[in-house]
């Protein structure tokens, strides 16, 4: 298995402290500035001032100077030994080759070396431009094939103006060839000026010219930057290089800007394209954005963070997510141009018939979800027709939480128009329970979205997230009741941290009932639990004239009973009850209710005595308290 080491974005990796190096005059302050013209990396050895670090993840004894093995009997060579898998010292072989002092290369046209391997390999990278700063002029080749034969290796310079104080000489990556390591060899490794490379070009945006529709606030960078030249032996070399390579061009800045390293800003309305050159001649591709003004952001989700499981959204922490544009050729046409206004990320989907989002490691477990919610918009500018379908579908990997097997679930709803609309944000809020066929939701994996039609040919995408309304309830509580706002001054407790309560209450009279009652912690909180509720009483340590209040307040928790009653008991005995909803639904669960003392009559509410609750079920209870 090959390593995934993507060493484009990884400009800031930790260095491992063991550097080699030899030395070179530092500058002189006072003198003009000016770079040494020295295009030896290495020749038999470190050229002078040369550094070495390896990057983080990698096996920090990999490289090795070897006197061995060497192209055309030189006394010296590089060496990099590739770990096999799961290797404890590190995944891959890699590092950077540096000097402290810029180097003057703008005579140059290439960077040469030779390389044999001890098996048939693919290097993941190699290039030169890597100094551990902020690799302004980075230049790599991906995938390059080497042999058990010494052979030159050539990475084109695109222009050379540019490298006039560079000091990343050299860097390679490479991991685990079919899960095992192995050796390779470079050599003779030197800035050239071959001129025979020929035929350069600059490639933006992959070549593609591109059309968008975006928003002020947008900001974006120009991306898939290459550059491709004829090689001697008549190949075309094709090199992944950073921006400040190019000179980028807005054609109307005041719809969008385009910075140095490739930002663009969008700053109103109207249409640009933006264009790039490549030492002086234009790029290959563009991108055309059509901007509509002012972004309408979706609305801002509310619901508490402890009943959501958001897969994207700035609202709450998302899951991992494997992606959110799988890409499953060759049937997807949907292609991804996601954006980020201010701080908001918005999905961007374009030339749409379906897309897959993955979320597998790990998989979620949404027993406790009752709903799927996304917002989107469709951006077309006329009114959707009639019969325009939007389909959703939430799959289910089974008990072995792996894609296949014959045990994975799927469960889909279409929407249509009406409830389709274009300009407009959807938000579309999916009872789980309506997705036929999703009989399980403990190894959630995918969403996928489709359309039978053209019509919605791009969309938006945002806050995707399963939630509870309050109707799916754990068996324990995991969040504490409210916490009462009521003054003190306004209360008479029974039961609750909130409050001092009437002293000597017992809380487990003996009245023969088969109810088993105990009080534990929910979140910190002390709480009352009837487990196996039968009836239960709740003897008043004093008898209570409560006749100047108003209420009785209680929260309660119950994911399995369907019958409660709660009674207010007088001397005599004289008792009320009052039926309670079960199960319970409210903020984590809790149901909080103040029931006006009224509807006890006929029991005496100055000479307030004993609770009782009757039903079934595991109840769990806090904040009793009568109030005004």
């Amino acid at each position: 298995m090959k390593s995934n080491f993507n060493f484009v974005k990884s400009t800031s990796l930790l260095m491992i402290v063991m550097f080699f190096s030899g030395c070179e005059k530092e500058l002189n302050e006072l003198e003009e500035a000016s770079f040494p013209i020295n295009p030896e990396v290495f020749i038999d050895g470190f050229s002078p001032g040369l550094n070495y670090a390896s990057f983080g993840g990698a096996v920090p004894s990999a490289f090795q100077v070897d006197n061995k093995e060497t192209y055309s009997s030189s006394s010296a060579s590089m060496r990099f030994d590739v770990p096999n898998v799961n290797d404890p010292s590190g995944a891959y072989a890699g590092g950077s080759f540096f000097t402290s002092v810029g180097r003057d290369l703008s005579g140059y046209d290439a960077l040469t070396f030779w390389a044999r391997s001890s098996k048939a390999a693919t290097i993941d990278v190699v290039g030169f431009g890597n100094d551990f700063g902020a690799n302004k002029y980075q230049a790599s080749i991906s995938g390059l094939t080497i042999s058990t034969a010494w052979k030159k290796y050539i990475i084109p310079i695109s222009d050379a103006s540019k490298l006039k104080a560079e000091k990343g000489m050299f860097f390679i990556s490479e991991g685990p060839e079919g899960g095992l390591g192995y050796t390779f060899w470079i050599d003779d490794v030197k800035f050239e000026k071959l001129g025979t490379v020929a035929h350069g070009k600059g490639s933006i945006f992959n070549g593609v010219d591109k059309v968008e529709t975006s928003f002020i606030g947008v900001s974006k960078t120009v991306d898939a930057l290459t550059s491709i030249f004829n090689l001697p032996n008549g190949i075309n070399q094709q090199v992944a290089v950073t921006p400040a390579y190019f000179v980028f061009t807005s054609s109307d800045t005041s719809v969008a800007t385009v910075d140095d390293l490739g930002k663009i800003s969008i700053i109103g309305s109207g249409t640009t394209k933006i264009t790039a050159k490549l030492g002086g001649s234009l790029a290959i591709g563009s991108l055309t954005i059509n901007s509509s003004g002012a972004f309408i952001n979706a609305p801002t989700p509310t619901r508490s963070a402890a009943s959501v499981i958001s897969i994207f959204s700035e609202t709450y922490p998302n899951v991992p997510v494997d992606y959110y544009n799988g890409y499953y050729a060759p049937f997807q046409t949907t292609q991804s141009a996601d954006f980020t206004v201010g701080t908001d990320n918005v999905l961007n989907y374009t030339n749409f018939n379906f897309v897959g989002i993955q979320f597998s490691a790990p998989t979620i477990n949404a027993t406790l979800m009752s709903h799927l919610h996304l917002d989107i918009f469709i951006p077309r500018a006329t009114p959707l027709p009639a019969g325009t379908s939007f389909k959703i579908e939430v799959n289910d990997w089974g008990p072995d939480a792996a894609f296949g097997g014959g045990n994975d679930v799927t469960g889909s709803r279409t929407y249509f128009t009406p409830t389709l609309v274009s300009q407009n944000w959807i938000s579309l809020d999916i009872p789980l329970s309506s997705l036929a066929g999703l009989t399980r939701k403990i190894n959630l994996a995918q969403i996928i979205l489709s359309t039978t039609n053209a019509n919605i040919s791009t969309f938006y995408a945002d806050n995707i997230y399963f939630y509870n309304d309050g109707s799916i309830i754990p068996a324990v509580p995991t969040t504490a009741a409210p916490t009462p706002s009521v003054p003190a001054a306004n209360v008479t407790s029974i039961f609750s941290d909130a409050y001092t309560n009437v002293a000597g209450s017992n809380l487990n009279p003996n009245w023969g009932q088969a109810t088993i009652t105990t009080q534990v912690p929910v979140a910190g909180n002390n709480t009352l639990k009837y487990a196996g509720l039968n009836y239960q009483g709740l003897q008043i340590g004093s008898s209570q004239n409560v006749s100047t209040k108003n209420f009785l307040h209680l929260d309660y928790y119950t994911a399995n009973s369907t019958s409660l009653k709660v009674y207010l008991i007088s001397t005599g005995p004289v008792e009320r009850p009052f039926t309670l909803t079960v199960p319970s639904s409210g903020v984590g669960g809790w149901r909080s209710i103040d029931i006006p003392l009224s509807a006890f009559a006929p029991v005496n509410m100055s000479d307030v005595i004993q609770l009782k609750f009757d039903g079934n079920g595991d109840i769990y209870l806090d904040n009793i308290y009568f109030r005004n």
